[in-house]
């Protein structure tokens, strides 16, 4: 048992390597730039964030353009709170109502409006172009392909499995 290491006791630490260094400030660098890219995007075509926008779309996708709020949290990967204000800003433009949950009465629904719809379908293309030219046009089919393999793998591995981990959307 001597080298077994826990969360307990994590050991010493595994420092990166200079070549693991680069290749995480690349990431984070990508990534933020990514976003910015994207939110800028959104911000000027509709007046609005990366952020509200993939709610949208997550309402547009779900039966009835409607989801509870808790899962919509879950599937957004935000706080409660978050929702809460995200929500608030996209009712006060007609995007979004609630409406209570009729199988829970301490819970809420968010829907999607028609004129959240029309905003959706009028922003989608410019948002997928601004999608294609910064990512997928850069890469190979065979480059996107392994992108989503490393990202699936990524997302698996930092999925919590206890059901009662400090999740954001549990706050």
């Amino acid at each position: 048992m001597g080298s077994m290491t826990t969360a307990a006791d994590p050991g010493p630490p595994r420092w990166l390597s200079d070549d693991e260094q680069r290749v995480w400030r690349s990431y984070l660098h990508a990534t933020t730039l990514l976003d910015d890219h994207l939110d800028r995007q959104l911000q000027r075509d509709a007046g609005m964030p990366h952020l509200y926008y993939g709610l949208l779309v997550k309402l547009a996708q779900a039966p009835g353009r409607r989801l509870r709020m808790t899962e919509l949290a879950m599937d957004a990967k935000i706080t409660r709170s978050r929702l809460s204000h995200a929500i608030a800003r996209l009712e006060k433009n007609g995007w979004v109502r609630r409406e209570d949950c009729p199988s829970d009465k301490r819970g809420q629904n968010a829907v999607l409006t028609p004129e959240g719809l029309a905003v959706l379908e009028r922003t989608a293309p410019g948002h997928v172009a601004a999608v294609r030219q910064a990512l997928f046009d850069r890469l190979s089919p065979e480059q996107a392909g392994q992108l989503g393999e490393i990202m699936r793998l990524l997302a698996e591995g930092l999925q919590p499995e206890d059901a009662d981990a400090d999740l954001p959307w549990l706050r």
